[in-house]
């Protein structure tokens, strides 16, 4: 799952600075989100990016021994591109590890652990899963929520799974007894929701907090995936050994436990 060669080999007798060699000692461009409070939040007045992720990155970047960090805001769409091309060095964005992600990159051990959840408004007198047959469920484009709501409610037996009628790009699907509609943004998800375009919103819990308030509330007893986050890399590429050992290394040490307190 990790780089060509062991973590052990890479990384064993060096000191910081030889792993800094190893991985670079100039700027680490990471790839992280500017829109989830808590994880990854951009101040677009400051231009300062704060979060449990952006303290994680600029720890790891310490001890791999990179003189700084770069932060690259990065989309669900575009993500996968940008690590593929090079334009960021990891990525670090409330991003799951999943087999079909282990195709093509990288992860450290996992940091967070999550579920996918769903959020309803309070006025829609929607409380279990059975409540949502011939409603709408949204989605943000390019996350692996659509998919993954797909499986689970064929496997709850809540749909044959048949697709009725679909739009080009699967952003608008019916299904035999529901229907899916994808956003660009969270924040249209949000919004969809608020307005009652979607009968409710199906996303990673961490990412729910940004949006929730006292008129929302999640779907008793129905979780659509449990998931955890990990630092993703390219495969096979000389990072990922050592962001695999140094991401270890700060859940051994009580360094993750210690922002993820922080942040909560």
């Amino acid at each position: 799952m990790l780089g060509a060669l062991p973590a052990s080999l890479l990384m064993a007798g060096c000191s910081d600075g030889a792993v800094g060699a190893i991985t670079g000692s100039g700027t680490l461009r990471a790839g992280v989100r500017a829109d989830v409070v808590g994880f990854g939040y951009l101040n677009e007045g400051t231009g300062n990016y704060y979060g449990m992720e952006i303290d994680l990155v600029e720890e790891l970047a310490s001890r791999l021994g990179y003189g700084g960090v770069e932060f690259v805001t990065i989309l669900p769409e575009n993500r996968k591109e940008m690590l593929l091309d090079g334009q960021v060095d990891l990525i670090a964005a409330c991003y799951s590890i999943a087999e079909t992600r282990l195709e093509n990159f990288d992860f450290s051990p996992a940091y967070y652990d999550d579920r996918v959840i769903a959020v309803v408004q309070n006025s829609s007198l929607i409380e279990g899963i059975d409540d949502m047959r011939g409603l709408t469920f949204g989605t943000m484009s390019g996350a692996n929520a659509a998919p993954l709501l797909s499986t689970k409610l064929y496997e709850d037996g809540f749909t044959s799974g048949e697709v009725v009628t679909a739009n080009e790009d699967n952003s608008d699907v019916s299904f035999d007894t529901w229907h899916l509609l994808q956003f660009p943004s969270y924040q249209e998800l949000s919004d969809a929701l608020e307005d009652g375009t979607v009968d409710a919103m199906v996303l990673d819990g961490a990412i729910a907090q940004t949006y929730m308030d006292d008129k929302r509330h999640v779907i008793d007893g129905f979780v659509v995936a449990e998931q955890s986050y990990g630092v993703a890399t390219q495969k096979g590429s000389e990072l990922s050994a050592p962001v695999a050992e140094a991401v270890q290394g700060m859940l051994d040490d009580g360094t993750v436990a210690a922002l993820v307190d922080k942040w909560d």
